[in-house]
């Protein structure tokens, strides 16, 4: 129940149909018996300006989540970000402190190698592949190298948007040899589809269906799609006899994670 002490928590993004964050983090809420609720917010990028100064002098706001397409568009406003977001120059979770000011941060990276290894796969000493080097493929990439991965080839169809994301990650120096070009997927000890294909019915594949036939049934595959829970990717991945994570197994990792950093948990 909503009351007039109840402090609020926000997701963004558009379109917000698709997310499964209020429905875990107002779980996680109710179970703690906490007085916060997680609302969600649909809105056009003509808004966020407007929205930016409406987060600052909002006070019963602990903080908001952003979503697809939002997350490098948020940055900019920003008065603290961590190392992460500095990198990756976006943030998929926005602290509102008492002063009005936002610390950021994103996340989406660390949440998905604590999802593998709750699915009893370690990536250190790995082969991994991701499609898409948008704000969560490019936070996935680089918790994979900060993970230990032995190689990681990464793609996108913007190529300037790869080559910010392969200097990054290649500036940090790891021990990571990173490619910006896929191979046969029977190559890979992991599979990530960083990008929206297969989001609420769209039965597109995030590469051609002859690419995925290459994977072994060794491989991993994983999506961030979470809506449906098997996208057409992870459904040939489970026909290959891959094991596969689903994009909610990623969501549920990040509850705490943002929970805390909002002070909602």
């Amino acid at each position: 129940m909503i009351k007039a002490t109840t402090k609020i928590v926000a997701i963004i993004g558009s379109p917000i149909v698709q997310v499964k964050m209020p429905e875990m983090l107002n779980a996680a809420l109710a179970e703690r018996n906490l007085d916060v609720m997680m609302i969600p917010i649909d809105m056009g990028r003509d808004g966020i300006d407007a929205f930016v100064t409406v987060l600052r002098n909002w006070k019963n706001l602990l903080g908001c989540v952003v979503t697809v397409p939002y997350k490098q568009a948020f940055m900019p406003y920003m008065d603290e970000v961590s190392e992460c977001s500095v990198r990756l120059q976006a943030v998929n979770v926005i602290r509102r402190n008492p002063d009005g000011s936002l610390a950021g941060d994103i996340v989406d990276g660390q949440g998905f190698v604590s999802a593998l290894l709750r699915n009893g796969f370690d990536v250190r000493g790995r082969r991994a592949a991701v499609i898409g080097a948008g704000g969560a493929g490019s936070a996935i990439a680089d918790a994979l190298c900060a993970a230990g991965a032995k190689a990681l080839a990464i793609t996108d169809i913007d190529d300037a948007r790869l080559d910010r994301v392969e200097a990054m990650l290649n500036a940090k120096r790891r021990q990571t040899h990173v490619d910006r070009h896929i191979g046969a997927l029977g190559n890979y000890d992991l599979v990530v589809n960083a990008t929206p294909s297969g989001m609420n019915g769209d039965l597109s594949m995030p590469l051609p269906e002859d690419v995925v036939q290459d994977l072994r049934p060794e491989t991993f595959v994983a999506d961030v799609v979470t809506v449906p829970a098997i996208t057409p990717f992870l459904a040939a991945a489970k026909a290959r006899g891959c094991r596969i994570q689903t994009g909610a197994e990623m969501a549920r990792t990040q509850v705490e994670i943002i929970g805390s950093f909002v002070g909602a948990l």
